[in-house]
């Protein structure tokens, strides 16, 4: 029995339990990496988890259409990174809970020493070269990179190239030595 004052969800996902069951096996999979990717452009790691956060959210929305969704959420993650202003400070009046009371992603995120000063380093790196070398980094290839970031795939040979240098530089590796941005 359906009661006119009832709305059926306009999200197809919220009605289709395959879909549901896609979105959440896909979110419980990738969320850590799409939250790391968004901090290789220089996110806290709140904020990268802020970003990721709304963007499975937009993509909930649609997620019977993605047909990458890969790309599709690095793309959205990253605008919803842009888009956060920075917010002035507040000063807090209450209690800091000890724990949320629902899993929070950033537990998956755990930063050991070495990938903190990669970080570090990324965030000096100009802002293209960010772009490349974080889509680098999830393992798409130049041509994937080049498409998503409407680029000419030699323009982004470049600047992953220049990337590692200066990656390779900035973390104290000798310009021979394998690693760094690997």
């Amino acid at each position: 029995m359906h009661f006119p004052s009832q709305r059926k969800s306009s999200v197809p996902a919220a009605r289709n339990e395959v879909i549901r069951a896609s979105f959440a096996a896909h979110y419980a999979e990738n969320m850590p990496g799409l939250i790391r990717f968004v901090m290789r452009y220089g996110a806290t790691p709140y904020e990268a988890a802020d970003a990721a956060q709304g963007a499975y959210i937009e993509a909930f929305r649609v997620w019977h259409l993605l047909t990458c969704p890969a790309a599709w959420l690095r793309k959205v993650a990253f605008r919803q990174y842009l888009r956060q202003a920075p917010r002035p400070q507040e000063e807090l009046t209450d209690e800091v809970p000890d724990r949320p009371a629902f899993s929070c992603p950033l537990e998956k995120v755990v930063l050991k020493d070495e990938e903190t000063q990669v970080y570090e380093a990324l965030a000096q790196l100009p802002m293209r070269q960010r772009q490349v070398i974080a889509w680098h980094l999830d393992g798409f290839s130049t041509n994937e990179i080049a498409e998503v970031l409407e680029m000419r795939p030699p323009a982004v040979r470049q600047n992953l190239a220049r990337a590692r240098a200066q990656l390779k530089q900035v973390l104290g590796l000798a310009p021979g030595t394998p690693g760094g941005a690997q």
